[in-house]
């Protein structure tokens, strides 16, 4: 994406990537040494300045390079999918390039591996299912039980994805209430998921107290 760019800007994010070893300060030095030293070898040389902000989320820190950001051919931003959004949103004749694949909400399952807890569906249901998400962590998204495909307790799909429908029966069978799951669940409430278009989430408290 910069092959063609003489000088660049690399910022890091001291939120969720920083944690996930993904864009933090450690990340964005690497990538800017890695740039430097691919580039000098084609005898191609570039300038590359580094940055980490606390967030990239919030305008009020994606302000903070207002003053530099002109400087660069190009912006490469490693924070998750917003940042770039955020920053190309804010500095409208700057290019920037996404330096991260965002694939999920996740949770660190154990160390250098996260898996998925959340897709965000804007209804959670979990307090239903033991605290547990079928919406997430089924393949299939399943309300009212396991698929047929389900094979001591692992999922069809994948041999390393746990049935999360065997997790929820077991925990209510050890809890005893294995009678929670029995009725059957209306259909979801998915109008406030991804389907219905981009989202937006409003705390009324906070926004009357900045007008």
């Amino acid at each position: 994406m910069v092959e063609n760019d003489k000088k660049i800007l690399i910022i890091g994010c001291k939120g969720c990537v920083t944690v996930c070893n993904v864009g933090g300060l450690k990340e964005v030095e690497i990538l800017a040494s890695v740039i430097k030293i691919a580039r000098k070898k084609n005898g191609n040389d570039i300038e590359i300045d580094t940055q980490v902000l606390e967030r990239q989320c919030d305008t009020e820190y994606v302000a903070g390079i207002s003053d530099t950001v002109g400087d660069y051919d190009a912006v490469v931003s490693l924070a998750c999918g917003v940042g770039p959004q955020f920053l190309s949103e804010m500095y409208k004749d700057q290019t920037f390039y996404p330096g991260v694949n965002t694939t999920f909400f996740g949770g660190a399952t154990q160390h250098g591996i996260w898996e998925e807890r959340c897709a965000g569906c804007g209804t959670c249901v979990i307090h239903d299912f033991g605290g547990l998400c079928p919406i997430s962590r089924c393949a299939k998204s399943l309300m009212n039980g396991p698929c047929g495909g389900s094979s001591n307790g692992i999922c069809e799909v994948n041999k390393d994805t746990v049935c999360v429908w065997d997790l929820i029966v077991r925990k209510k069978m050890e809890a005893g209430k294995l009678e929670d799951l029995m009725g059957l669940k209306g259909i979801k409430n998915w109008r406030t998921a991804r389907d219905g278009g981009p989202r937006r989430s409003i705390r009324e408290e906070l926004v009357k107290g900045n007008i």
